[in-house]
Protein backbone atom coordinates (compact mmCIF):
# COMPACT_ATOMS: atom_id res chain seq x y z
CA UNK A 1 0.00 0.00 0.00
CA UNK A 2 2.94 2.33 0.62
CA UNK A 3 3.98 1.86 -2.99
CA UNK A 4 0.50 2.68 -4.27
CA UNK A 5 0.16 5.76 -2.07
CA UNK A 6 3.52 7.14 -3.15
CA UNK A 7 2.71 6.41 -6.79
CA UNK A 8 -0.82 7.81 -6.93
CA UNK A 9 -0.53 10.27 -3.98
CA UNK A 10 -4.13 9.52 -2.95
CA UNK A 11 -5.91 6.23 -2.23
CA UNK A 12 -9.22 5.17 -0.71
CA UNK A 13 -9.17 2.52 2.02
CA UNK A 14 -10.54 1.83 5.49
CA UNK A 15 -9.70 3.99 8.49
CA UNK A 16 -7.72 1.27 10.25
CA UNK A 17 -5.59 0.55 7.18
CA UNK A 18 -5.01 4.27 6.61
CA UNK A 19 -3.86 4.76 10.19
CA UNK A 20 -1.52 1.76 9.89
CA UNK A 21 -0.17 3.02 6.56
CA UNK A 22 0.68 6.53 7.76
CA UNK A 23 3.90 5.76 9.73
CA UNK A 24 5.40 3.71 6.88
CA UNK A 25 4.69 6.44 4.35
CA UNK A 26 6.11 9.14 6.61
CA UNK A 27 9.31 7.13 7.06
CA UNK A 28 9.71 6.63 3.31
CA UNK A 29 9.34 10.36 2.64
CA UNK A 30 11.89 11.08 5.36
CA UNK A 31 14.27 8.70 3.58
CA UNK A 32 13.54 10.56 0.34
CA UNK A 33 14.61 13.80 1.98
CA UNK A 34 18.01 12.31 2.89
CA UNK A 35 18.91 11.36 -0.71
CA UNK A 36 21.83 9.04 -0.05
CA UNK A 37 22.62 5.60 -1.42
CA UNK A 38 21.88 3.99 1.92
CA UNK A 39 18.49 5.73 2.10
CA UNK A 40 17.68 4.55 -1.44
CA UNK A 41 18.47 0.96 -0.51
CA UNK A 42 16.35 1.20 2.63
CA UNK A 43 13.46 2.57 0.58
CA UNK A 44 13.85 -0.23 -2.00
CA UNK A 45 13.45 -2.76 0.82
CA UNK A 46 9.88 -1.47 1.41
CA UNK A 47 8.77 0.08 -1.88
CA UNK A 48 8.36 -2.55 -4.61
CA UNK A 49 8.72 -0.44 -7.77
CA UNK A 50 11.93 1.27 -8.84
CA UNK A 51 9.95 3.99 -10.62
CA UNK A 52 8.24 4.90 -7.35
CA UNK A 53 11.61 5.07 -5.57
CA UNK A 54 12.85 7.44 -8.28
CA UNK A 55 9.74 9.57 -7.79
CA UNK A 56 10.28 9.49 -4.03
CA UNK A 57 13.84 10.79 -4.26
CA UNK A 58 13.45 13.09 -7.27
CA UNK A 59 10.15 14.87 -6.62
CA UNK A 60 8.66 13.96 -3.23
CA UNK A 61 11.85 14.40 -1.19
CA UNK A 62 12.54 17.93 -2.42
CA UNK A 63 8.83 18.84 -2.11
CA UNK A 64 8.90 18.13 1.63
CA UNK A 65 12.48 19.29 2.27
CA UNK A 66 11.44 22.16 4.54
CA UNK A 67 8.67 20.21 6.34
CA UNK A 68 9.44 18.35 9.58
CA UNK A 69 6.69 15.78 9.40
CA UNK A 70 2.99 15.36 8.78
CA UNK A 71 3.22 14.47 5.11
CA UNK A 72 -0.13 12.65 4.95
CA UNK A 73 -3.76 13.54 5.57
CA UNK A 74 -6.62 11.17 6.39
CA UNK A 75 -10.13 12.28 5.41
CA UNK A 76 -13.06 10.23 6.66
CA UNK A 77 -15.68 9.37 4.02
CA UNK A 78 -18.37 7.53 5.94
CA UNK A 79 -19.39 3.91 6.12
CA UNK A 80 -19.20 1.33 3.34
CA UNK A 81 -22.57 -0.08 2.35
CA UNK A 82 -21.71 -3.79 2.32
CA UNK A 83 -20.02 -4.36 5.68
CA UNK A 84 -20.28 -0.92 7.36
CA UNK A 85 -16.51 -0.48 7.48
CA UNK A 86 -15.52 3.17 7.81
CA UNK A 87 -13.84 4.41 4.62
CA UNK A 88 -11.23 7.12 4.33
CA UNK A 89 -8.99 8.82 1.80
CA UNK A 90 -5.31 8.99 2.67
CA UNK A 91 -3.36 11.48 0.60
CA UNK A 92 -0.06 13.28 0.54
CA UNK A 93 -0.26 16.88 1.64
CA UNK A 94 0.74 19.23 -1.14
CA UNK A 95 -0.31 16.97 -4.00
CA UNK A 96 -1.70 18.74 -7.04
CA UNK A 97 -5.24 17.40 -6.51
CA UNK A 98 -5.64 18.20 -2.84
CA UNK A 99 -4.21 21.69 -2.44
CA UNK A 100 -6.70 24.12 -3.80
CA UNK A 101 -6.40 27.53 -2.17
CA UNK A 102 -9.30 28.40 0.05
CA UNK A 103 -10.45 31.95 -0.47
CA UNK A 104 -11.43 33.81 2.67
CA UNK A 105 -14.39 36.12 2.53
CA UNK A 106 -13.77 39.72 3.42
CA UNK A 107 -15.76 40.82 6.44
CA UNK A 108 -18.78 42.82 5.39
CA UNK A 109 -20.27 45.62 7.41
CA UNK A 110 -23.63 44.91 8.87
CA UNK A 111 -26.53 47.08 7.78
CA UNK A 112 -26.81 48.68 11.21
CA UNK A 113 -23.15 49.74 11.18
CA UNK A 114 -23.45 51.00 7.61
CA UNK A 115 -26.47 53.17 8.49
CA UNK A 116 -24.73 54.47 11.62
CA UNK A 117 -21.70 55.37 9.49
CA UNK A 118 -23.86 57.32 7.02
CA UNK A 119 -25.48 59.42 9.78
CA UNK A 120 -22.16 60.59 11.16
Amino acid sequence: MVTELLEKEKITTTISKAKALRPFTEKMITLGKRDSLHARRQALAVVRKKSVVHKLFDSLGPRYADRNGGYTRIIRLGYRKGDSAENAIIELIGSEDSDQPVEKETPKKSKAKAKAGEKE
